[in-house]
């Protein structure tokens, strides 16, 4: 999450809220009280720019 947060210009705080929200731009896995990120969504979040929400198809994100 860290790593991720800084890669996409954001605090760690700010990754952990967004993730909360549902609104974090790639995909994350919860494994118990661990949050991931998907490697391979943030690489193609960082190349195209376009978030890839988790459970959203990219493009049909309705904010809630």
């Amino acid at each position: 999450m860290e790593d991720a947060s800084r890669a996409l210009g954001f605090s760690r705080a700010k990754g952990y809220d967004l993730v909360r929200r549902g609104e974090f731009p790639c995909r994350v896995v919860r494994i118990g009280r661990t949050t991931r990120v998907v490697t391979a969504s943030l690489l193609r979040v960082l190349e195209s720019g376009e978030p890839e929400y988790n459970g959203a198809p990219a493009g049909h994100y309705t904010p809630s």
